[in-house]
């Protein structure tokens, strides 16, 4: 579930734009900071924190395709480089301005519970719970919503979608804003059972990128289907081989899929050039 919540906001930003945001990273980090900073510093109510905290992501993302990534859009790879330079850029200063800081947020709730004799932490279920539901809160707000409506008629097919007078401009920044909320969203989840720091934004990019590629671009029930596979995957090796394999199987896991299922487990946007 953690790399779930990890790569939907990848995948959603994808699926509707054809962006890839590899600032991706960089976003959840930098919510986790944000939060911090605004509970412990500012001494801003810690629900409140996150509801900042996933406006500015928003806003951020928004601003990046309005300022950034329209003027390179169609050019796959300056698209790449524009992101990953934003991403980079905002990581390396976060390292700069808290260097050899240790930072953790404060749990949702604290306690164990028992699951078939395991004990489990509250907030992992949290975590469980947050990402079921923001999985249906996503297939709600588009399948019943106009927004949502007129981002997946861009995805679907982008050229009609603009011919019934669908902004494909204003839909790629809404997209990736969402997507940015959604990573912050992951962030503010996943961080209280964890510690906040510069690295884990580049491998949260990594994993996100693994998940969406095994998964299909795009594709959100690949994504949620891809990150169980790997989740249980690096648990398994971790478990019965060394936790240093579980970065090699989650690359090992990229490389065959590329080669045997280009267009990943329920991604489409390779089919017509494997049928060639």
């Amino acid at each position: 579930m953690v790399l779930a919540l990890t790569a939907v906001g990848f995948s959603f930003a994808y699926g509707v734009s054809r962006l890839p945001n590899f600032a991706h990273g960089a976003f959840y980090i930098l919510a986790g900071f944000a939060t911090w900073m605004f509970v412990r510093e500012l001494g801003i109510n810690y629900a409140l924190s996150i509801i900042i905290s996933l406006i500015i992501l928003a806003v951020v993302g928004y601003a990046m395709y309005r300022f950034i990534l329209i003027r390179v859009r169609g050019m796959p790879i300056s698209e790449i480089i524009a992101s990953w330079a934003l991403g980079v850029a905002i990581l390396e200063t976060l390292r700069i301005r808290f260097v050899g800081a240790f930072f953790t947020t404060p749990l949702f709730i604290e306690g164990t519970v028992k699951i078939g004799g395991v004990p489990i932490d509250l907030q992992r279920v949290v975590i469980i719970g947050g990402g079921v539901a923001l999985v249906a809160v996503i297939w709600l707000v588009t399948h019943y919503t106009k927004v949502g409506l007129s981002l997946r008629g861009i995805a679907q097919d982008e050229r009609a979608a603009m011919m019934l007078g669908i902004d494909s401009d204003r839909a790629a920044a809404i997209a990736l804003a969402i997507g940015s909320a959604l990573a912050a969203l992951a962030a503010v989840i996943i961080l209280p059972v964890g510690s906040i720091n510069v690295n884990e934004g580049y491998e949260v990019l990594i994993h996100a990128l693994a998940v969406c590629v095994i998964g299909g671009l795009g594709s959100w029930t690949g994504t949620i289907l891809a990150a169980f596979l790997l989740g249980f995957a690096g648990i398994l090796t971790g478990t019965y081989i060394g936790t240093m394999w579980e970065s090699v199987v989650v690359v090992v896991a990229i490389i065959l899929t590329l080669i045997f299922r280009p267009s990943g487990l329920l991604g489409r946007q390779k089919e017509l050039e494997e049928r060639v």
